[in-house]
């Protein structure tokens, strides 16, 4: 993984790699590595995040067909009017 510093602006670069670690599921990762997990508990965690993930992806679907109103979209300024 590559980040790269521009303008000696350190805490830009740091805020760039903290988020690509949490896209990439590192601190879930060392959180879970921490303390031991039981078998029992592991299958749990796993059943419920794949009941997690089912339930997104059905609400996604639904979303798509139309039976259920989307997230309302943040509306961004146009680059057009950059007032030049």
């Amino acid at each position: 993984m590559r980040i790269l510093v521009r303008d000696n602006n350190v805490d830009q670069a740091l805020r760039v790699l903290k988020k690509k670690l949490q896209r990439e599921g590192v601190f879930r990762e060392m959180k879970a590595r921490r303390a031991y997990e039981k078998p029992s508990e592991k299958r749990a965690r796993e059943k419920a995040e794949a009941v997690r993930r089912s339930r997104k992806a059905a609400r996604k679907m639904a979303q798509r067909e139309g039976l259920i109103p989307g997230r309302a979209r943040k509306s961004q300024p146009s680059k057009n009017n950059s007032g030049r």
